[in-house]
């Protein structure tokens, strides 16, 4: 199996001030095509820094980043933007969508950014809800739709564009176990029937348990057996 993302010496900094804040300290790594990684760590450990530099949100400091045989680290802003919207779906804690549009208007909202028409949209929002099982909900708003509903639809908000690669911020975070179940369940459908390739971001060991594999992050290094695993 090809590695999808290939992450060589990474390293990111922040200005904060006079002080220079160091947060990810050489990474390596390797993430097959079609694999599903749980990125775990305690607060401040360079999880979420590392998801927003694979997923094209950030820029390193120092190292590589290649995903399917691209260099993105050496991107302008403006390549950056354009290979995210072709390659990269978000699943955030927070759901983001747009309070005063419908569950369909909200999955179409990235391929307003394609050259699709209103019907080619229109049809490839309805097999994304179709997908995440809520074909029945889709002149839904936000408001009428649970917690781990709006979820579903941000998910397939993330894959109506068929991205290469589905990046996911403490995606159950905010919902109850049973919806956190049913989301982590869909994710791992996506995962092994449909060869979605995901980089998850978790604190919660039962929704790492879902994954294929756990990386473990502590102080800006991978760790093997984490002092911090239970």
């Amino acid at each position: 199996m090809s590695s999808l993302v290939s992450i060589r010496g990474l390293r990111k900094s922040y200005q904060r001030g006079a002080e220079r804040l160091e947060v990810l300290h050489g990474i390596d790594l390797e993430i097959p095509e079609g694999d599903f990684v749980a990125l775990m760590g305690p607060s401040g450990s360079g999880k979420s820094t590392l998801l927003n530099l694979i997923g094209g949100l950030d820029t390193p400091s120092g190292g590589e980043i290649e995903i399917a045989g691209r260099r993105i680290d050496t991107l302008s802003a403006g390549q950056l933007s354009t290979w995210r919207s072709d390659n990269v779906g978000f699943v955030f804690q927070f759901y983001n969508l747009m309070p005063t549009l419908n569950a369909q208007k909200n999955v179409e909202l990235p391929l307003l950014l394609t050259r699709l028409n209103a019907a080619q949209r229109a049809r490839n929002a309805s097999i994304a809800l179709q997908l995440v099982g809520l074909a029945d909900r889709a002149k839904h708003k936000p408001n009428e739709l649970s917690g781990g509903q709006q979820q579903r639809v941000a998910i397939a908000r993330a894959i109506v564009s068929d991205p290469t690669l589905l990046i996911c911020d403490e995606p159950t975070g905010d919902l109850d176990r049973q919806s956190a179940e049913e989301i982590l369940g869909l994710l791992q459908t996506l995962n092994r029937e449909h060869g979605k390739t995901i980089v998850m971001v978790t604190h919660d060991p039962k929704a790492a348990d879902h994954a294929r594999r756990t990386v473990h992050l502590d102080k800006g290094v991978l760790v093997d057996e984490p002092a911090f695993a239970h």
